[in-house]
């Protein structure tokens, strides 16, 4: 379910009535010119609106790391058991599909050297390559998840397997182009709204759209302060009121099924770990911003 929370600024209205020099002028002007050339939907009385859109949508991202350890006197038994302790978690992860969990992996090792006290009784390490006593192998499983439907099952997934470390788990929301479409088509909804209602009150009534600009940008042109003006922010003004418009709800699916189980003698969690090991995580809201620029003739 979205939650779209609009909030009303009031309207820019510019009625424009241009001098007869600043219509015969041709372009290019120059800077510091009394009038300048303006743009040919404003030859006329104009109203310029601007729609703003502010929606709270849940994060449909999350991400979160794993590190399994191991040592031993050799680098490649140490890296071997390191890979054990992953492999059937990455496998049963990546049951999940690529749509909705991704995973990576990768071991890194160290030497640990013997270890000895200076003359000052600091404990330091024998830096030398007859010196190493052990071999440490740290598997790093880093994780996405696409769908947060089964975020849940995925995170009690890896802490059943027991890691040595765990990062917290982060949200993010990188919005679809039906959620994109939808905040513009609000914004040039709110535009109009307010165009309406600043041109009754004003004692005239609407004529037709002369430019719909989704940037915004053509509503900051001041023709009046003697040059076009394109600032890089929305100017702001008063917040009047809270309107709160509900969109279409969002069908969910049913709990997604627990994956496969992974390759006889892997040693994965049990489902009674897996649930044991079970949180709840509700993914915050996101705040997505957009605006429209509308620009009606008057009558």
């Amino acid at each position: 379910m979205r939650r779209l929370t609009a909030a009303l600024l009031i309207a820019t209205a510019l009625p424009v009535v241009l001098p007869a020099a600043a219509t015969a002028q041709t372009p290019p002007a120059s800077m510091g010119d009394r009038y300048v050339p303006a743009p040919w939907w404003m030859r006329d009385p104009v109203i310029a609106s601007v729609g703003y859109v502010r929606a709270e949508v849940p994060a449909n991202r999350a991400g979160f790391g794993a590190t399994f350890q191991s040592i031993d006197r050799s680098a490649a038994d140490a890296s071997r058991k390191a890979a054990d302790q992953i492999r059937a978690l990455s496998q049963a992860l990546a049951a999940y599909g690529v749509d909705a969990v991704r995973v990576e992996t990768a071991i890194t090792t160290r030497p640990i050297y013997d270890q000895y006290r200076d003359e000052a009784g600091v404990l330091r390490d024998n830096v030398r390559p007859d010196r190493i006593a052990r071999y440490q192998a740290d598997a790093s499983v880093s994780i996405t998840v696409r769908d947060v439907s089964v975020l849940e099952r995925v995170y009690a997934t890896v802490i059943a397997s027991e890691p040595t470390s765990t990062s917290r788990v982060s949200f993010s929301l990188d919005p679809d182009n039906a959620t994109n479409t939808w905040l513009q088509a609000e914004a040039v909804k709110d535009a109009a709204r307010r165009a309406r209602e600043a041109a009754t009150n004003a004692g005239t009534s609407l004529g037709g759209v002369r430019v719909i600009d989704p940037t915004g940008r053509a509503c900051e042109t001041d023709v009046l302060a003697g040059w076009p003006s394109y600032s890089s922010g929305a100017e702001q003004a008063t917040n009047v009121d809270d309107v709160v418009v509900t969109g279409s709800r969002v069908a969910r699916s049913a709990a997604p099924a627990p994956p496969p189980p992974p390759p006889p003698g892997a040693a994965a969690p049990t489902e009674a770990q897996i649930e044991a090991a079970r949180l709840a995580m509700q993914p915050p809201l996101r705040e997505l911003t957009d605006r429209a620029c509308v620009v009606y003739a008057l009558n």
